[in-house]
């Protein structure tokens, strides 16, 4: 038996533990008889999670259009997934960083619903602080794109929060004249669309752009002097992200239109990654960068990979604005706090003076001791506001405005954290083992 040690989990990776299937072409299909399958999906930071059985057990999956193969980064002691074949190998992505180990696995079973493959490939991550789970506060294992998109036409109801998989011999396309059908190119098994972007109030560019669900960003662009591509005037630098390569830094600011076919959206944000963070993408050609979620869940989709084309109508999301982040903080879970939870009552007591008009309350008190995640802060921008009244990266958030922190997902805390432009926040931090008090004013960036 052959294992290697992932986070405190073993993983076994065995050879013919699961029988053979007489359908093994690798793909995914549909369970036969089925023209259709519904999966509901989880929308939290701009992402799309999706539970996916592996091998028969259950795990979490951002679906992203952006990667080729399924990639397994992080599993909880909890969580035990027998694969099979395996080879070591070394892959690289965005971030600043160098290639990192990994293991290639062959022969798996994938399930989602009634959408199955018996033979999937997919590579496990050995690099520990590779975990997105503490960003979004909940537990994500993986990520999948094509292989769970290449065979089916795929409705993505950002509304209703479903993806709909449909065979393509028995799709029949809705009349709809609030829609668009674009060609959607599919290049080294990603998808690109054609767009507009006005940066400068003088032209619009045309840009090659990877349709990216994996990303929570607006747009991403390369700086292209020849092309016109170049940074805006207005702006400011940023932490932008996690690759699988590491950090991503760049520069973040606005577009003045960002346009596919008649769908026009004013003020997008964009982010342009430094050239040290790009450096090991495989594609590039003439790409001009990536359209993210903030922008694709402002429509409902048809992506048809089989017939390279994507649909697209605007739904309730479409005229949201476009914020930056007013405080400088982003979030992330670490580790367990212990938590002391006070709750009491009023007892009625009858006064023993007959003479008195007064009545005597006894007050109970009642103490629990509880765990909760930490919520630290894991990026401070420079000359935000949080950073400019002495906050620091690891601090740990223990209330706003004094409501306990445990009292919100982190998705509400980040809303909190970025409401509006004027709006006082107090926060008790801890650090080093003391508590200390900071106040500022949300302030808009751009």
């Amino acid at each position: 038996m052959i294992y290697v040690l992932f986070r405190s989990l073993l993983i076994y990776l065995l050879w013919g533990l699961f029988p053979v299937f007489l359908f093994s072409q690798g793909d995914f299909h549909l369970q036969k008889g089925k023209e259709k399958e519904v999966v509901r999906f989880d929308f939290i930071n701009n992402l799309m999670i999706v539970p996916i059985e592996v091998n028969g057990v259950e795990l979490s999956f951002i679906v992203d259009t952006g990667v080729n193969k399924p990639i397994l980064f992080n599993l909880s002691e909890n969580d035990s997934v027998s694969l099979r074949n395996f080879e070591e190998i070394t892959i690289k992505g965005l971030g600043d960083g160098e290639a990192i180990q990994a293991i290639k696995s062959s022969g798996n079973t994938f399930r989602i619903g009634e959408i199955y493959n018996p033979n999937q490939e997919i590579y496990i991550l050995m690099d520990t602080d590779i975990n997105l789970s503490p960003r979004l506060g909940i537990a994500v294992n993986g990520i999948i794109g094509y292989d769970l998109f290449e065979n089916f036409v795929v409705e993505v109801n950002y509304n209703r929060a479903r993806l709909e998989f449909h065979r393509p011999d028995t799709y029949t396309y809705r009349n709809c004249r609030k829609c668009e059908t674009h060609q959607m190119d599919i290049v080294a098994n990603k998808p690109f669309i054609k767009g507009f972007i006005d940066l400068n109030e003088s032209q619009d560019l045309p840009v090659y752009l990877l349709v990216d669900t994996g990303s929570t960003d607006a747009l991403w662009l390369f700086e292209d002097e020849k092309q016109g591509i170049n940074v805006p005037e207005k702006y400011f630098d940023d932490y932008i992200g996690r690759g699988l390569s590491g950090d991503v830094y760049g520069k973040r600011s606005r577009v003045r239109s960002f346009a596919i076919g008649d769908f026009e959206l004013e003020q997008a944000k964009v982010a342009f990654p430094d050239s040290a963070s790009t450096q090991n993408l495989k594609y590039l050609g003439t790409r001009n960068g990536s359209v993210g979620n903030e922008i694709i869940k402002r429509f409902n989709l048809v992506f048809d990979y089989p017939n390279r084309k994507i649909t697209l109508r605007k739904n309730r999301f479409f005229n949201d604005p476009f914020k930056y982040n007013m405080s400088g903080i982003e979030l992330q879970h670490n580790g367990l706090r212990l938590v002391r939870e006070i709750s009491g009552s009023f007892n009625h007591l009858r006064n023993k003076d007959e003479n008195s008009q007064g009545i005597t309350f006894d007050l109970q008190r009642n103490y629990s001791i509880e765990l909760h995640p930490a919520l630290e802060i894991a990026e401070l921008r420079e000359n935000s506001p949080a950073k400019e009244v002495g906050l620091r990266k690891g601090d740990v958030i223990l209330s706003v405005n004094g409501t306990p922190v445990h009292r919100f997902s982190i998705q509400e805390l980040r809303e909190i954290l970025n409401e509006k432009p004027g709006k006082k926040l107090k926060l008790r931090i801890q650090r080093d083992g003391k508590e200390l008090q900071f106040a500022f004013q949300l302030k808009k960036v751009l």
